[in-house]
């Protein structure tokens, strides 16, 4: 399972476990009952691991928001019982947009950001073809 961590929302989405292909599964409001969200979503999706985007500005430097989202993370490792593996979100959440529009169908935010993750699933597994999906 991959989450794109942002303020507002969080993209989720999963990978299947032979064909390791990604797909954007739901997103969720950031909000102050987030940490039990995602412990259901990883038991009722029976994620083996949890990858989270990993942001950076384009030199590829830590920001602000780097620092947020490993805060992010450290918190939810008290809270799930599977690993936790970082990933380069690099210009995931446009790629996910220009997808998005070039389909020409309606979509909202929160597609974007489901995408982004199933984005940087596919690139964590890509990776480390290794790891189960």
């Amino acid at each position: 399972m991959a989450l794109d961590v942002g303020g507002k929302r969080i993209g989720v989405a999963t990978a299947n476990a032979v064909a390791r292909i990604a797909h954007p599964l739901e997103t969720l409001d950031h909000n102050e009952t987030i940490m039990q969200t995602i412990q259901d979503l990883v038991a009722r999706e029976q994620a083996a691991m949890v990858v989270i985007g990993f942001p950076r500005n384009l030199s590829g430097q830590e920001t602000e928001q780097t620092r947020t989202i490993q805060d992010f993370g450290a918190e939810l490792e008290n809270h799930i019982q599977v690993p936790i593996h970082w990933q380069d979100e690099s210009v995931t959440s446009r790629k996910a947009e220009a997808e998005l529009k070039q389909r020409g169908k309606p979509f909202a935010k929160g597609d974007i950001d489901a995408l982004a993750a199933a984005y940087i699933l596919e690139d964590f597994l890509s990776e480390h073809p290794e790891v189960k999906a």
